[in-house]
């Protein structure tokens, strides 16, 4: 979901193969009513699910946000049918919330297929908004300082966790499956992605962010991110005419570059023109206001350069950290994550389609046999990476390991343009759906074990102790 506008934007030949959806909703006038009660009932349907979810996971010791993924499950394409995406094949008459609004208001088969269009549309806008505000939380509860000075292990990490299984995923579906050069380059390709949005939160709850093992994986995350982006560039131009633009290249590699380093060190001007500004508001919002309206130009900035949004929102993050509003801040921004974040974590449960794990369905034997190999390299391409860490005596390398597992849906992404240019088939894209949805679901509880029983806060009037593994601060409600 964050790739698709960055390859809309910088890839405008390739957008025919890509399910590229308009951000607005684009419905007639007189059905805008009938698309905010379909928006509203999802709301409705998103919220109730994620909080059911994330309280079992909390009750059983797991990651509340594991809960909100199974939840969207549950909610979604593989089960209840009541969250559905017009991009999942589906039809407007399998929607759940899309059949409540049938019969309330006896639409025609047209008509009811431009709201399931428009509803889709806002639901994925406000996932999108979901996830640019966890970033740009995670950006405020992270330490720049601490940042800086693992800055080089998170790039060693992030370029391991590209390189390693980026190479073992080609050369292994071509050597052991005779898979051809291209399809086996856009598979190795989705390997190579990390949802920093999961990751991130999962940290946040387990009290882990501000670790060192916590602010290597969320920086390498990040890099990873943008590395994501240029080999996304790469397999983007093999789909179109078979050959690298290396321009595009070279240009996403300088800009992504300038734009992270420059937001760093043009923080110290951000932060006096922020705090200026807060102390001349005298009404209601005079913190939070012009805090998202950093968040929300940053973010702007980051797609109009064709890179991501939530880069945008992560760098604003990390300046407005060192600002001395920054606690007062911090409380402010939890309730509007509360809001939003759930959104997200439903919609990425509500898109996975588990119906590809299916062995009785004969199109997917063939991918759940790459499946089982491709899983294999993903796990074990991220957890190399934890001894590539250099200079950290006694850190905990399974858990930065474990936490770039993650492909989430920016992997379903790569397996979208290969899939609609034709250059993968059925079972390879099924494989990698498979993959996605595996790495996605066993990295929260896999992390959790790997850093053993959550960090909790320092009680009020104790000192503050800031060993190497322990984060104190508040975890993320």
């Amino acid at each position: 979901m964050f790739l698709t506008n960055a390859i809309a934007y910088r890839f405008p030949g390739i957008s025919s193969l890509v399910s590229q959806e308009p951000l607005l909703a684009t419905a007639e006038a007189e059905n805008a009513p009938i698309v905010l009660t379909g928006v509203l009932l999802s709301l409705v349907v998103i919220y109730v699910a994620s909080k059911i979810g994330a309280e079992i996971s909390k009750r059983l010791d797991f990651p509340p946000v594991l809960g909100e993924l199974v939840a969207g499950v549950i909610v979604g394409i593989s089960a209840l049918h009541l969250i559905v995406f017009p991009e999942s094949g589906l039809q407007a008459s399998d929607s759940g919330v899309m059949t409540v609004l049938q019969w309330i208001n006896n639409l025609t088969p047209e008509a009811l297929t431009s709201i399931f269009q428009s509803q889709g549309e806002v639901i994925s806008v406000l996932a999108e908004l979901g996830v640019i505000v966890l970033l740009f939380e995670i950006g405020l509860e992270s330490d720049l300082r601490q940042l800086k000075e693992v800055g080089s292990q998170a790039t060693v990490v992030a370029c391991v966790g590209v390189a390693v299984p980026f190479a073992a995923g080609t050369v292994g579906l071509m050597t052991f499956f005779h898979v051809p050069a291209i399809p086996a380059i856009f598979a190795g390709a989705a390997l190579t992605a990390t949802s920093i949005g999961i990751t991130s939160k999962v940290l946040s709850e387990l009290g882990r962010l501000k670790s060192t093992e916590g602010q290597i994986i969320v920086g390498a995350a990040v890099i990873d991110d943008v590395l994501g982006i240029i080999v996304l560039a790469v397999v983007a131009s093999l789909a179109k005419t078979g050959k690298i633009d290396v321009v595009n290249v070279i240009y996403l590699i300088v800009s992504a570059t300038a734009f992270l380093i420059g937001s760093i060190l043009l923080g110290n001007i951000f932060n006096k023109t922020f705090i200026a500004v807060v102390e001349n508001f005298k009404t209601r919002g005079n913190i939070v206001i012009p805090a998202f309206t950093f968040a929300f130009f940053m973010a702007f900035l980051g797609n109009a350069i064709h890179l991501e949004a939530i880069l945008g929102a992560f760098a604003a993050g990390l300046v407005l950290d060192e600002t001395d509003a920054r606690k007062e801040l911090d409380e402010l921004v939890k309730p509007i994550a509360d809001l939003f974040v759930p959104i997200f974590f439903v919609a990425v449960g509500a898109r996975a389609d588990l119906g590809v794990l299916n062995p009785t369905v004969p199109d997917n034997r063939a991918g759940l046999f790459i499946a089982v190999f491709l899983i294999a390299v993903a796990i074990a391409g991220k957890i190399v990476t934890g001894w590539a860490v250099f200079g950290q005596p006694g850190i905990n390398r399974w858990a930065i390991g474990v936490g770039m597992i993650p492909r989430g849906e920016v992997g379903l992404v790569f397996a979208g343009i290969g899939s609609a240019s034709g250059v993968i088939d059925k079972p390879l894209e099924a494989a990698i759906i498979i993959m996605v949805i595996l790495t996605t679901f066993l990295a929260p509880p896999f992390l959790r074990i790997a850093f053993g029983k959550p960090a909790e806060p320092p009680a009020s009037g104790e000192p503050l102790v800031a060993p190497t593994l322990v984060d104190e601060s508040q975890p993320l409600s």
